[in-house]
């Protein structure tokens, strides 16, 4: 079955250089839908630049989440070009990390101001900031939507195993950050969708040391998760405004 996306809506995906972002990257330039591609390295990104060559209506902007100056220059950027965003959707977040060290905690003992504020800059700032920045370049006449990638385990009521502290407390940080952008998005941007997304566990380098354990038919591959959060943020209106949703439309407790 194809999908048909409304080829005019421009789209811009963080963490679009790997996994997730790479497939709704591809999923929607399969309709000619334009996407801007948004990553530490997306200029260097080899997938980026194949469907590029390709002729396919996308721009890479280097951005750097953690960074207001880097922030700034992606809306100089887009502003210079005239875009008009109608989705936002971010998928940059971090879980672990060889560079730096990051790891989930197994226990209290192996929490580390380090990993929190690695883990917050990232999965709880980096999305409210990019609405603060990005917003404004948002139709406010169209229906419009702001996507984020959260996670299951970011829900405070479904936490039952414990463990990994940090990221856990960012994505639950994240959840709260959204929730109150929807509030005031009711008042001052009627028409767009605020949503938080739990995209399943899906076969990326995020959940690569984490697969063992995960049944075989509950381990997306990158395409079906895309398909699957696509369908969601496409379909978006107000009955999903301000909600923590899974990949299949069910709600998750906060």
């Amino acid at each position: 079955m194809t999908h048909h996306t409304d080829s005019t809506i421009t789209r811009l995906i963080t963490g679009a250089s790997s996994g997730i972002g790479l497939a709704l990257v591809q999923h929607w330039l399969e309709d000619d839908a334009p996407v801007v591609a948004v990553s530490r390295r997306a200029t260097d990104s080899e997938a980026l630049q194949r469907l590029q060559q390709q002729g396919l209506p996308l721009r890479c902007v280097n951005t750097d989440l953690r960074s207001e100056a880097s922030l700034l220059n992606l809306v100089r950027e887009l502003k210079d070009s005239g875009t008009e965003l109608r989705q936002i959707i971010n998928c940059a977040g971090v879980l672990h990390d060889k560079e730096s060290g990051l790891a989930p905690e197994k226990r209290l003992e192996d929490v580390s101001i380090q990993a929190l504020q690695q883990s917050f800059a990232l999965n709880a700032f980096a999305p409210i900031l990019l609405a603060q920045h990005l917003l404004p370049l948002v139709s406010k006449q169209q229906q419009a939507c702001f996507a984020s990638i959260s996670a299951r385990v970011g829900s405070i009521e479904d936490n039952h195993l414990g463990g990994w502290y940090s990221y856990r407390a960012s994505k639950a940080a994240q959840n709260q950050l959204l929730r109150t952008l929807a509030i005031e998005a009711r008042r001052r941007h009627p028409n767009l969708c605020v949503l938080a997304l739990h995209p399943g566990t899906t076969d990326t380098p995020l959940s690569a040391p984490f697969q063992r354990n995960v049944p075989e038919h509950k381990l997306f591959s990158p395409p079906r998760a895309a398909k699957q959060l696509a369908a969601i943020i496409d379909g978006a209106g107000e009955n999903q405004h301000g909600r923590f949703i899974a990949w299949d439309g069910e709600p998750i407790p906060w």
